[in-house]
């Protein structure tokens, strides 16, 4: 229970509309559906819903704090209305509040980028907690309360449930707690109200254009998170990525960069790039860690670089680092008596699976061939699907192209549109196999000694998204039968 006038410290109030002394809420809710006596509902304006159209539904039953930005047309006795500027970012400090600030409790960095920002916030997780601090992760994979794991259903969860985790976190005695900070999330003001004690911009590349809709849009909601940050926090960004200092353009942190080409207070270099692992030089230390791949050896870095703006002992550091695999689903990788190579990576964007395919050069011995099986998502950004097909075929022997999470849309269409972006020369190396089980079983026959299969695009997911439904489906564990590996 919370009195509204506590709730509704450091919101943007424009109007009251009946009495809010001595007023008293026991949920908070943007849901209608979720409202109970004594809610306090807030109207947001969602991509496909308006809440302001559920106040009704919400007054019956049971909420007595309407918070909006649109005013109703009518107002009912013994309800308390709240007009604010923005509803959606109201709902970020209300939620805050209601959970006493827990972001203001522990240390809280967000880590925002295209690619890499699972497997960062997941190594920093896990480092400081093989350093002894109880610590929480939020994460497109899961969540974690110290050792208790939460299922995750978004990369940033909405500012609700963000504040109850973050709560939780601050009950068990967490010290830290290192979430992923989506473009949607700060467009969609999911991080308003929450306290960062740093935040780490990995790179950016083209992706959720279907949201955005323009690169420049993409870029500022990016840029908008490290805006907003305090000015006694942190803000470390990548340097050899040209956005990387417009991220520090306006911010007030405290300004930090890592690089493995160009200057920066942070920087590190590859000595040995491996299937097994990097050996890497790192400010003069040397140190073997068991991810590959030139973009993990930046993922590597930036953990290093923030452990240490958190005050860590960089030898401590380096030491657990060289122990820490990756996040689930990132480059995992099987091998079977044959020789055979299955790497299964979450790669879903032009940039990503081109890193993965040039790891994987970079470590191949030259005679051996890449075959990658790849589809990409329904109802996400359409103009990077022939990009995807075209660049998976210049760094692959052969290309099988199949169905991914096709959501509403359908399939075929997808591989349609990703088939115009290959070219003349690259069309002999593609075959098409809508099921995607089938695809895969597919590759692994065609695959002999020293071959590697890349399935890419669904890394550690556990179903396949078909018209609403999600059926279980597991690349790794298709992956694994069908190369004939036993665990």
């Amino acid at each position: 229970m919370r009195r509204l006038d506590e709730l509704l410290n450091g919101v943007d109030v424009l109007e009251f509309f009946g009495s809010v002394d001595l007023m008293q809420v026991e949920k908070i809710c943007f849901d209608s559906r979720q409202v109970t006596p004594s809610s306090l509902f807030v109207a947001v304006k969602g991509v496909a819903v308006d809440g302001h159209a559920f106040i009704e539904k919400a007054i019956d039953l049971g909420a007595k704090v309407i918070v909006f930005d649109e005013r109703p047309e009518a107002f009912v006795d013994g309800v308390c209305y709240v007009q604010v500027e923005d509803s959606s970012v109201a709902l970020g400090v209300i939620a805050s509040n209601f959970y006493t600030n827990p972001s203001g409790r522990l240390r809280l960095v967000g880590v925002t980028g295209t690619n890499g920002k699972t497997t960062v916030a997941t190594l920093l997780y896990r480092l400081f907690e093989e350093l002894g601090y109880k610590s929480g992760l939020i994460s497109t994979v899961e969540n974690h309360i110290h050792h208790t794991v939460v299922a995750s259903t978004h990369t940033t969860p909405d500012p609700v449930s963000l504040n109850a985790l973050l709560a939780e976190m601050v009950e068990v005695g967490c010290d830290y707690c290192f979430m992923e900070v989506s473009s949607h999330a700060v467009a969609q003001h999911r991080i308003a109200g929450l306290t960062f004690a740093g935040g780490i911009f990995t790179n950016l590349t083209h992706d959720h254009l279907d949201y955005h809709k323009t690169f420049r849009a993409y870029l500022e909601a990016k840029k908008a998170f490290f805006d907003r940050l305090p000015k006694n926090a942190f803000a470390l960004v990548n340097a050899d990525d040209k956005n990387g200092m417009v991220m520090l353009q306006n911010t007030k942190a405290y300004k930090k960069s890592y690089s493995l080409k160009n200057a920066a207070d942070f920087k590190a270099k590859i000595i040995e790039n491996e299937l097994s692992g990097l050996l890497l030089d790192v400010e003069g230390q040397e140190v073997w860690c068991k991810l590959a791949g030139t973009f993990n050896a930046y993922n590597l870095l930036a953990v290093y670089a923030a452990a240490n703006l958190l005050d860590q002992d960089r030898q401590k550091v380096l030491t657990v680092l060289s122990r820490l695999s990756g996040a689930e689903g990132r480059f995992e990788y099987v091998a079977n008596s044959k020789g055979v190579i299955g790497i299964v990576d979450y790669a879903h964007t032009p940039d990503a699976v081109q890193n993965v395919l040039s790891t994987i050069h970079a470590i191949r011995k030259g005679t051996e061939q890449v075959i990658t099986v790849l589809g990409c998502g329904g109802d996400r950004d359409r103009t990077k699907r022939p990009v995807m097909a075209q660049v998976a075929c210049d760094w692959s022997d052969k290309v099988i192209l199949t169905s991914d999470n096709p959501r509403s849309e359908d399939p075929q269409q997808i591989i349609t549109e990703m088939e115009e972006g290959i070219s003349a020369g690259n069309r002999r190396k593609v075959l098409t196999i809508l099921d995607r089980l089938e695809a895969i079983k597919a590759a692994c026959h065609m695959a002999e000694a020293g071959d590697i299969v890349l399935v890419a695009g669904k890394g550690h997911e556990k179903y396949q998204d078909i018209k609403g439904i999600k059926y279980p489906f597991d690349d790794k564990k298709v992956l694994g039968e069908q190369l004939h590996i036993t665990a």
